[in-house]
């Protein structure tokens, strides 16, 4: 037979099988996939449906082969890799099962039943830490879709092992994270960290927030015993000084860049209409736009935007700046067009506050914080929680910008800040081994 004829018979086996397997008819469904391996003892496909049946049968051994012979031609196939963790499994192969499943993971981070085995074998192993994060993956990604929930939402087979997962996380994840403050712990006592403790106790839901303030509520970390203040007294930035004296040069170079076609992003990724609903609203006679020009994001600085604006950076520089590792600090441009509405939403910790100096502000420009509204002043900074509900509009017609940039809480004590500076970058390391980017 010529290729042409080769693929032609191939493909009629294999759609023969299909149809077997769809119609629940295993024995037709083997003996299809067992003449496509006639003519391609190496598909893929063939290999694992005949697999899984050697695995129910017993035949660990004879599966782990013919899946290792699949993956050379697949080896990016999450399906393969799942059913050899099994296998191995099955046939006392624990380690080189925690492998597979691993490149399962790896492959796709929410595949939450392979976590769950990689748990349990890094459990057996008195591996603590892998199988804590790999628990907290597994219940994170299964109740993201709706599973583990409850009694009602978990396989009675399941259950047992589910509430056993989540114990497990429990104890561990806290003892995990709380480790991280060790060295602080030994250099400063306990009770200087006291506050920190509550915080966490309350990330990890030990203990429900009580929230002086009922329009308060951080949408990450909450931080106890922190004044609940919407716009916070300026005498407590002795740094306003900096940034009033420099802002006719952070104005001037801020001008440089709005003459430039680069440089400027959308601050949410998009100004879509259809896809920032949520966040913007806009007008009939023009479509929201809410835009930034970083200097820092998410704690990366952004280097070339910087030396664009040297004076404005290093104005920057001089200020007491949070610096969390894949955090903060965040600091840009904040440039709002006319009709651009920002809806109301709530930031992520008390922790640190939003500070703006406005540069370039219309009539018809306000900010409201927990109700209460102000209207931004050119050179004249001020601070705010945005844990509170907030908004802000542009109603007049031309563009409205405002230096923006984030900043320590003032009520936080120095070695509060430097042990929020390593939780949250620990909290931050966690969640992404365990497939969370939140």
């Amino acid at each position: 037979m010529n290729t042409a004829e080769v693929n032609t018979q191939l493909e009629a086996h294999l759609q023969r099988a299909r149809d077997a397997v769809r119609a629940e008819h295993q024995n037709r469904a083997m003996a299809a996939y067992a003449e496509a391996l006639k003519l391609d003892p190496d598909h893929p496909e063939a290999l694992l449906h005949l697999a899984q049946q050697a695995l129910l049968r017993g035949d660990s051994s004879g599966a782990v082969m013919m899946l290792e012979r699949a993956l050379v031609r697949e080896a990016h196939n999450k399906d393969i890799w799942r059913t050899l963790g099994l296998a191995r499994l099955a046939s006392g192969q624990t380690e080189t099962a925690a492998d597979a499943f691993l490149r399962v993971v790896e492959i796709d981070p929410k595949a939450f039943r392979a976590r769950l085995h990689l748990a349990d074998i890094h459990e057996r192993a008195g591996r603590v830490r892998e199988a804590t994060i790999q628990y907290f993956g597994a219940i994170s990604a299964a109740q993201e879709r709706g599973l583990w929930l409850s009694d009602d939402t978990t396989p009675p087979n399941m259950r047992e092992r589910v509430r056993q997962a989540m114990a497990f996380v429990n104890v561990q994840r806290r003892a995990i994270l709380m480790e991280t403050l060790d060295a602080l712990r030994a250099a400063h006592g306990p009770d200087a960290l006291t506050r920190v403790t509550r915080s966490l106790d309350i990330y990890l839901r030990e203990v429900e927030p009580e929230y002086p303030d009922s329009r308060q509520c951080p949408t990450f970390l909450y931080f106890p015993d922190l004044p609940a203040t919407t716009y916070y007294d300026r005498a407590l930035f002795p740094w306003y000084a900096q940034l009033e004296g420099g802002a006719a040069l952070i104005r001037a170079e801020l001008e440089a860049v709005l003459a430039k076609d680069h440089g400027m992003v959308p601050f949410l990724g998009t100004n879509a209409p259809e896809r920032v609903g949520e966040f913007l609203k806009g007008n009939v006679d023009s479509p929201p736009a809410w835009d930034a020009f970083f200097f820092y994001r998410h704690g990366e600085r952004f280097d070339a935007n910087c030396a664009r604006c040297p004076r404005t950076t290093q104005i920057l520089d001089s200020l007491p700046i949070v610096r969390i590792r894949e955090h903060a600090p965040e600091i840009c441009f904040s440039v709002l067009t006319p009709g651009t509405h920002i809806l109301p939403h709530r930031g992520v910790t008390n922790t640190r506050l939003v500070t703006h100096l406005p540069l370039i502000v219309p009539p018809g420009c306000a900010i409201n914080v927990g109700g209460e509204t102000r209207e931004w002043r050119e050179g004249e900074c001020f601070t705010f929680d945005d844990t509170f509900e907030h908004e802000a509009w542009n109603r007049g017609t031309a563009t409205r910008v405002v230096l923006l940039m984030d900043c320590w809480n003032p009520h936080l004590t120095e070695v509060e800040r430097e042990a929020l500076t390593l939780l949250i970058g620990a909290i931050g390391d966690f969640n992404r081994a365990a497939g969370i980017h939140r």
